[in-house]
């Protein structure tokens, strides 16, 4: 069986765990090929060269922006990759080789983006794309140096690696990504090399452009597509569970086992990624499943994304959501009957690329569930000057999700349960489809709203 397998960099900073549970395992001589990993830069590398992704916290890549001494803090990160380096010498790594590797595609790196700064002082380009240039050379260092320390190390342990770069700083071809990942894989033989590729993929189109930092799980969907995987898996560093075990407790959740693609995308939209949703597209067009798995449990089979699965029973499979969530209503007495007043709204909402991930509407109001950022703020004040009256509250969004719960009875579970622990539930929607029941909770009740619809409907 063929498998791309990606490796998220939570996962790759503890390299040892990833060798001996994932790469090696338990198979025998000879069971070790037919399998491409994809691998994330180590923990933190990304948001050292771009921005820290919470806390946005500037990168080399701000001091670009600004046209601050950029080499400087650039240095600064190829010192910390060499030190992870160091870090990897007693699993295998030839620290020497790994060293001149990565410094040699910094000074690379640097080279590019003062020809880019060249370009841009002469004010005969656009600087937006002159930006994003500059975050695609710097946001693929990580994926290089990560991917060719670990062919060093598995070509050490006796294996056949190749290391497969996507990064492009070698040829000035001008491929799609598409095109890329068909040249570099082009006449493989799978059966006697486990291939390790960047994360990122340099393509005309620009990886980051339309999936910024989901983008190596863009190059982990089309790999897969591309040479016709039998299945793709992803390798976590916990299990896709029925409920977060940080919340109710690791003995009161189990790994969800099987699902299908519409609850990953249901997932994916309040921010809990099994997979990025324009990544899985392709897999599901493609009919190729996807596989999660617990980096640290390699024994247990994981949890089997496919696209027709249905529950045989029905249960609901995965209690989730998030608490920064902001709720705007609009409420308008004249609203009543009036047809095509949600589009006004709808024109604000694309104005900031805003969506929203709950709506719920009545004779005069609409309510609408967003994420909470700058842009939310942005667009809530612009709503307050041109409608009625318009509200907004911070709030949580708590969902049950599961492939077989368009049964009766499920709702009333989870109203009592909510109920019974003294939550009110401040709005709610479910569509024809019956997926996913989402309810908005005042904000300090959501890990009390998690335990409780997890003990209700998933125990």
């Amino acid at each position: 069986m063929l498998t791309v397998e990606k490796i998220g960099g939570t996962s790759m900073s503890q390299f040892q765990d990833v060798l001996y549970n994932i790469i090696i395992g338990k198979r025998k001589e000879g069971e070790f090929y037919n399998r491409v990993f994809v691998v994330s830069a180590y923990n933190n590398v990304t948001n050292w060269l771009l921005e820290h992704k919470k806390t946005n916290e500037p990168g080399v890549y701000q001091k670009f922006l600004n046209g601050e001494d950029y080499k400087a803090d650039l240095d600064k990160v190829c010192q910390k990759l060499i030190s992870i380096n160091k870090g990897l010498e007693n699993v295998g790594l030839q620290l020497s080789e790994a060293n001149e590797f990565i410094t040699n595609r910094v000074e690379q790196a640097k080279t590019m983006l003062s020809s880019l700064s060249k370009v841009l002082a002469s004010g005969y380009v656009n600087a937006h794309d002159i930006h994003l240039a500059a975050r695609e050379i710097l946001a693929s260092i990580g994926e290089a140096h990560s991917a060719w320390n670990s062919t060093n190390i598995i070509n050490s342990k006796g294996m056949h690696a190749k290391f497969v770069d996507l990064c492009g700083f070698d040829d000035n071809e001008a491929l799609t990504i598409d095109e890329r990942i068909t040249k570099e894989f082009s006449g493989t033989d799978f059966k006697n090399v486990i291939c390790v590729a960047t994360g990122y993929t340099k393509g005309t189109e620009g990886i980051m452009r339309v999936f910024d930092r989901g983008y190596s799980e863009v190059t982990f969907s089309k790999i897969a597509v591309d040479i016709k995987a039998d299945e793709a898996v992803i390798h976590k560093e916990y299990h896709l569970s029925s409920a977060d075990p940080n919340i109710v407790g690791v003995e009161n959740c189990v790994p969800v086992g099987l699902t299908n693609y519409i609850i990953a995308d249901q997932l994916a939209d309040i921010g809990m990624e099994a997979i990025h949703p324009k990544a899985a597209k392709p897999l599901e067009l493609s009919g190729i499943n996807i596989r999660i798995k617990n980096t640290f449990d390699p024994d247990h089979i994981g949890t089997l994304i496919s696209k027709n699965y249905v529950s045989p029973d029905a249960r609901v499979e995965i209690v989730s959501g998030s608490k920064k969530m902001l709720a705007i209503e609009i409420h308008d007495p004249l609203m009543v009957s009036e047809v095509g007043y949600d589009a006004q709204i709808m024109a604000y909402f694309q104005k900031y690329n805003i969506s929203y991930v709950l709506k719920s509407t009545n004779a005069n109001s609409i309510t609408m569930v967003i994420w909470e950022s700058n842009a939310a703020e942005k667009l809530l004040e612009e709503l307050k000057q041109n409608f009625y009256q318009v509200t907004g509250v911070p709030v949580a969004l708590v969902c049950a999700m599961g492939t077989n719960i368009a049964t009766p009875g499920f709702l009333y579970r989870a109203a009592k349960a909510l109920y019974e622990n003294d939550i009110n539930i401040e709005c709610y929607a479910q569509s024809i489809m019956q997926v996913n029941m989402q309810f908005v909770v005042k904000r300090e009740h959501y890990e009390k709203a998690i335990v409780a619809l997890n003990k209700a409907l998933c125990n």
